[in-house]
């Protein structure tokens, strides 16, 4: 996926799919309330007695891809330099809610959304991304419409959804450095998004 719209599509397939999945299980019905499935900064959302079951989709680093290295010849360097970013998108998953069990349940039904498409190939990110377009058309967002319209089919072979178990200690520091309330969460690296060039 090369195009500077390249992590925004990504973040706009992971909730798709996650939305799909919670809508497929009608976990509304099974929570008794709507669910919301969102892509916000941790700080945004609302928290407290009357917080709505939600699930959000987080991007909190971006790193390059280690199995694309810069090439040792010079020459390739330079040529290497002015192409794209090979990048991993690392992801926060964090739930929340102010009935008993509601995040445990946001959670497990999260995990399972990911874990039965661990990969993404051309047709299928084709496919998640034309049912973001559908959503933004609805909603009126250019941007969606834009995320949408991406030609990934031509761009990228396949992305790479893994759950990074980061120790209490590392999560600690993420919501730290957020400046946000603690919720459970889970980590997703995403791998390869090519972005510049």
């Amino acid at each position: 996926m090369n195009s500077p719209l390249a992590a925004a599509a990504v973040t706009a397939v992971l909730k798709g799919q996650v939305s799909n999945w919670f809508a497929q299980h009608t976990l509304g019905s099974l929570l008794g309330t709507d669910v919301l499935v969102t892509a916000l900064p941790p700080d945004l959302i609302t928290t407290g007695a009357d917080e709505r079951p939600q699930l959000n989709i987080f991007l909190y680093a971006l790193a390059p891809n280690t199995a694309l290295r810069r090439p040792a010849d010079p020459a390739a360097a330079q040529t290497w330099l002015r192409s794209a970013f090979a990048l991993d998108l690392h992801y926060l998953l964090s739930v929340y809610g102010s009935g008993e069990f509601q995040m445990e349940a946001l959670l497990g039904f999260a995990i399972q959304a990911l874990q039965r498409v661990p990969q993404l190939d051309r047709e299928g990110l084709q496919a998640a991304l034309l049912g973001v377009g559908a959503t933004g058309a609805e909603l009126g967002t250019p941007l969606l419409g834009e995320i949408a319209a991406l030609k990934l089919v031509d761009q990228v072979a396949e992305l790479t959804i893994t759950p990074q178990f980061l120790g209490i200690e590392a999560l600690t520091r993420i919501w730290s450095a957020l400046q946000a309330r603690y919720r459970p969460a889970l980590t997703y690296k995403v791998s390869t998004v090519f972005i510049g060039g």
